[in-house]
């Protein structure tokens, strides 16, 4: 045996058995070396990594975040530097690497990475960070535990129309004048009559909200505006939201679901500036500002009757339209992001993204349950996602197979029709009765909830539907 021979011995069980990861690609990104230290580090086989381009192992980098590929290419090395990453496996790797260009007569023929294990550490040194803030954030803050206080910056979303619409409401919260809201159900109303209130110059007054639609008119009407003691049998004195938020905001949701008799009471309300308990005879003087809701088209409900027209003029002083999810698709990423961020936290999760996958489905559907909805998607997948993985995939989401299925289910609908051999017209009559049809069934024949998800106003919903004897 040549010296030669046994210097290639030593080196090769050095590389193999060495408790550092070594990891070498030649010039066209191929691994040509890679130990046992580095496999286990990374979880991988190394026989599964071997003649494979480095980002064929490791889809979450590119050019510019592998620093192998980095020294491959400017030929510089990058010493001690930090690198986290997912694997082939979906797992979160943190490595401290030194990464140095191989040479051969002047010319780069590849690059040599050792790596050393720093996951635990990095874990602990963020476990430590987020410690440190909780304990610097309570001492600026009230202890006492309360509930949340939503202001314009919890708004997540870049969307040129929810930008339109905070604009609105930064403008509403500096004015007394009442405000009219409206948005579909889970798109976010009560956030935004929050945001109003507490950045507005009532921010330290009562903030109160009342769901119009949760309480029978008897009993609504008490908790609107008080009941005086003897007024009716078993009558108490006792104040109502009114004067519970005097100085203060006052949110009526699903303001369109209030009986007609009390819309009258509480335009006089507002127009006078002073409430009369049930079964009292004093006039009470109160200041509040009034946040109303709908979750259908205001002036849809005037038509129906259900809003009274001299109320919604009364109400309609600023108006707000927040966009529907469907119409804002552009901001699912970042909404995805944030409610990863959050639910890591609250369930002790280290999940980093979706998959593309998921987020091209997400992209597709019409999520009729708008930003609830998809809060609900990603908190339900991630209670299913395992303790080592770190990426939101198709097979997490569980229970909700129906944000899968839908855009299938909506193409073979088109399909079965535009098969008919049938004149242009007639098959597009058929397109148009079997999407009724199956959003209606969907929405458990709802007339409002399916003419919002089809896009269309409810009287002309009603209108296709006659005209099809649906």
């Amino acid at each position: 045996m040549t010296k030669k021979e046994f210097n290639d011995i030593v080196l090769q069980n050095v590389l193999h058995h060495a408790d550092v990861g070594i990891h070498a690609i030649d010039k066209n990104r191929k691994t040509i070396i890679y130990n046992e230290a580095m496999a286990k580090l990374e979880g991988l086989d190394s026989k599964a990594v071997l003649n494979k381009d480095i980002l064929e192992i490791f889809p979450s980098l590119d050019e510019e975040s592998s620093t192998l590929i980095n020294v491959l290419n400017t030929g510089d090395a990058i010493l001690n530097r930090t690198q986290t990453y997912l694997n082939y496996k979906g797992q979160k790797i943190t490595s401290l690497n030194s990464t140095i260009p191989l040479y051969y007569k002047e010319e780069i023929v590849g690059a040599l990475e050792i790596s050393q294990n720093v996951t635990y550490i990095k874990k602990l040194s963020d476990q430590l960070i987020d410690l440190q803030n909780e304990l610097s954030t309570g001492k600026q803050e009230n202890k006492k535990i309360g509930i949340k206080k939503y202001v314009f910056k919890d708004i997540i979303g870049n969307n040129k129309e929810l930008k339109k619409s905070i604009y609105i409401g930064r403008r509403a919260s500096e004015s007394p004048s009442s405000v009219l809201i409206y948005g579909e159900t889970g798109s976010g109303k009560e956030l935004f009559a929050q945001s109003i209130h507490y950045e507005g110059s009532r921010k330290n007054k009562p903030f109160i909200a009342q769901n119009c639609a949760a309480i029978p008119e008897s009993l609504l009407e008490g908790i609107l505006f008080g009941t005086e003691k003897g007024g009716f049998t078993g009558a108490v004195d006792r104040p109502g939201i009114f004067e519970e938020a005097n100085g203060g905001t006052l949110m009526l949701d699903e303001i369109n679901s209030m009986a007609l008799s009390l819309q009258s009471k509480l335009l006089r309300v507002l127009q006078e500036g002073y409430i009369r308990r049930v079964g009292g005879t004093k006039d009470i003087p109160v200041d509040v500002k009034i946040i109303a809701t709908t979750n259908e088209e205001p002036i849809e409900s005037v038509k129906k009757g259900t809003l009274r027209k001299d109320l919604y003029y009364r109400l309609n002083v600023m108006y707000i339209k927040i966009p529907p999810l469907r119409e804002r698709l552009d901001d699912i990423p970042i909404l995805c992001e944030y409610f990863i961020k959050k639910y890591n936290k609250i369930l002790n999760k280290d999940v980093w993204m979706l998959s593309e996958e998921v987020l091209s489905c997400f992209k597709n559907y019409h999520w009729p349950g708008n930003v609830r909805e998809l809060e609900n998607a990603i908190e339900s997948a991630m209670n299913y996602i395992s303790e080592d993985e770190h990426v939101l995939k198709k097979e997490y989401f569980i229970s909700c197979d129906h944000i899968f299925s839908s855009g299938n289910s909506s193409k073979s609908v088109l399909m079965d029709e535009i098969n008919e051999d049938k004149p242009l017209p007639k098959i597009l009559e058929s397109i148009e009765r079997a999407l009724i049809e199956k959003t209606l069934a969907q929405n458990k024949y709802n007339i409002s909830r399916t003419a919002n998800e089809l896009g269309i106003k409810r009287q002309t919903l009603q209108h296709k539907m006659k005209k099809y004897e649906i």
